[in-house]
């Protein structure tokens, strides 16, 4: 057991004594303003040494279950690093002064190598060794030892002021901790806000997954890795690192070497139990013990894996995945206060998977019946080319822009394009039913001011909730003309074979069912010529009037007559639509090809 004065009568200061006091006061003030760690580390092994003229000097922090030294004065590189972390267990000076929170003083060589016969210290020769504990309230933080040349008995004032000392670099260790655990938590707070604006700025579920794995690298972890449950298996969608070369290596590892499912320490007891998983070190030995065969195991080591964590993405009470976030960095171990901040981020990386998902889930039933209710493609004949452009709004209901074009035996092409305001199932329908008493009312007389009147007496008869408008077209090649009726639509655009741009007249009539007579209008159209007809998404915005955005299309138009006409009116519809408003856009082009003299 370690020697502790007490009991002795107070031998007289001497001058060197108070020498000695004079110093460590300064060591005090340097100590109550001390701002980091390092700083600290600097004022114990260094100022206060020399202060008493030690030269050795140590300073060690508990954590967990060891002793770690944050630094040491007087020793060579290779036994500090024999020394950088000590069991508790292990009997020395600092685990005692830590283990039982008082001061342990040994003078001389002989009571040092009494007290610690397994110790190599006493080889040094005559010294005295002071290690003090810095005790906190209802805990001990570390130790401070000094080593001084010489077997002479510290005077007992010194020893006082040593332990004043260690209260005070106690205080100024605890004041550090809690200035940067509270600068981690207002960071994390922000991130966290960061992290919750990221993640719902894309409802893109690839997208999404990607930003979820790379949202807390590298300032949380090296690597993450996202796997989500698929028939009632894991799979990997998502790995990112600070080092893009191992994002590859990573995926291998999984892919050649997936986890044991009856593992208690993988992804899938995360998915079981839906509790976090935390792995504070990983050491060579875990990855022995884990590795499936010696390849596994070279690449193991190859991603340098220090500490890991791993927590449920749960919506709704169900685990739907796990987020994997791994430390490769000596310096970052992952503990408690980390698997709540991760929980936390999991849950808005959980809402904004599952909103992701759901959302393309709806997506892709809506552009279904949106396929369902629009042609694969619309055909011309030999002597009208014809051909469309369909862009969906990236909304999960249905739109209402529909067009077709139907060839008649008689060398005639009928084409339309019409819009149901509203979206969803309902819009769908009306669309449907539009579309098909179209084809019915055209099969028994094609001309547009009969097939449109119909149509509105249809409307009148059996009413409707949204307003339908359409333009119809009868395009005869023997006369060189088109026969147009514009129930309420946005007017058509006419492209000549010289270049000229023209604008036809805006709709002669009212929306369908709103009008009691119905009017064809003749265009007529040579060889070359073409006629482009579009919905209102591509050229209304709600900040300008319509003349802007049929002018913008007009100067547009002139493009069509570059290149192959359906790769045009693709770049047409590119250029022209605006992502920044939820609206459908569609676009119909007919061209004339050649002359005809006569129908048939």
């Amino acid at each position: 057991m370690a020697n502790e004065l007490s009991g002795r009568p107070r031998p007289r200061m001497s001058r060197e004594v108070g020498d000695n006091l004079t110093r460590l006061a300064r060591v005090t003030s340097e100590l109550a303003g001390a701002a980091t760690v390092e700083a600290v580390t600097k004022i114990v092994t260094q100022h206060m040494a020399d202060a008493l003229g030690a030269t050795i000097a140590a300073l060690a922090v508990l954590e967990g279950d060891t002793v770690r030294l944050l630094g040491v004065r007087g020793i060579s590189a290779s036994e500090a690093a024999e020394w950088e972390v000590i069991p508790l267990t292990r009997r020395t000076t600092v685990t005692d002064a830590v283990r039982t929170g008082r001061r342990q003083v040994l003078i001389g060589a002989d009571a040092i190598r009494l007290a610690y016969p397994g110790l190599t210290v006493a080889a040094r020769g005559e010294r005295t060794t002071i290690t003090v504990p810095l005790r906190a309230v209802g805990r001990t933080l570390g130790a401070i030892h000094l080593s001084i040349p010489g077997g002479n008995e510290p005077h007992p004032v010194e020893l006082e002021f040593l332990d004043v000392l260690a209260d005070t670099c106690t205080q100024a260790l605890v004041r550090i901790e809690a200035v940067a655990d509270a600068a981690k938590q207002t960071a994390r707070l922000a991130f966290l806000a960061e992290a919750s604006i990221e993640l719902n700025n894309s409802l893109d579920l690839d997208v999404t997954i990607q930003r979820v794995a790379r949202l807390a690298v590298p300032d949380f972890a090296d690597w993450c890795a996202i796997d989500v449950v698929r028939d009632g298996s894991l799979h990997r969608l998502a790995v990112a690192h600070v080092d893009p070369a191992k994002v590859a290596l990573a995926m291998e590892l999984q892919k050649r070497w997936p986890p044991d499912p009856a593992s208690r320490f993988g992804p899938m007891e995360v998915v079981r139990t839906g509790k976090p998983l935390l792995f504070p070190e990983i050491t060579d030995e875990v990855l022995v013990q884990t590795a499936q065969d010696e390849e596994h195991l070279r690449v193991a080591r190859e991603l340098d894996l220090r500490s890991a964590l791993l927590v449920p993405l749960a919506v709704r009470g169900r685990v739907t995945g796990v987020i994997t976030w791994v430390s490769t960095d000596a310096g970052r171990r992952y503990g408690e206060d980390d698997v709540s901040f991760a929980e936390h981020l999991a849950r808005r990386a959980s809402s904004a998977l599952d909103n992701a998902e759901l959302y393309s889930q709806t997506r892709a039933v809506a552009e279904e019946l949106q396929r369902a209710v629009l042609p694969d493609q619309v055909i011309g004949n030999e002597h009208w080319e014809v051909h469309s452009r369909y862009h969906p709004s990236g909304r999960t209901e249905v739109g209402g822009d529909f067009y077709d074009a139907i060839p008649l035996e008689d060398g005639r092409l009928i084409a339309f394009v019409g819009d149901v305001m509203g979206r969803g199932v309902t819009a769908a329908a009306v669309m449907a039913h539009m579309r098909a008493s179209i084809r019915a009312f055209a099969s028994v007389d094609p001309e547009p001011a009969t097939v449109v009147s119909k149509l509105d007496r249809m409307v009148q008869q059996f009413g409707a909730d949204q307003l339908v408008t359409l333009l119809y077209v009868l395009a005869d090649p023997a006369q060189g003309v088109l026969h147009v009726t514009n129930a309420g639509h946005i007017p058509p655009t006419v492209l000549r074979s010289d270049g000229d741009v023209e604008r036809l007249p805006f709709a002669d009539g009212a929306p369908l069912g709103l009008a009691e007579e119905r009017q064809s209008s003749r265009v007529p159209l040579v060889p070359g010529d073409l006629l482009l007809v579009v919905t209102d998404g591509l050229v209304e915005r709600r900040d300008e009037s319509l003349d802007v955005g049929l002018d913008r299309l007009a100067a547009e138009v002139v493009r069509l007559g570059d290149g192959p006409l359906a790769v045009a009116l693709g770049e047409l519809v590119d250029r022209l639509r605006d992502d920044r408003y939820d609206d459908d856009a569609a676009a119909l082009v007919l061209r004339r090809t050649t002359s005809a003299q006569g129908r048939g």
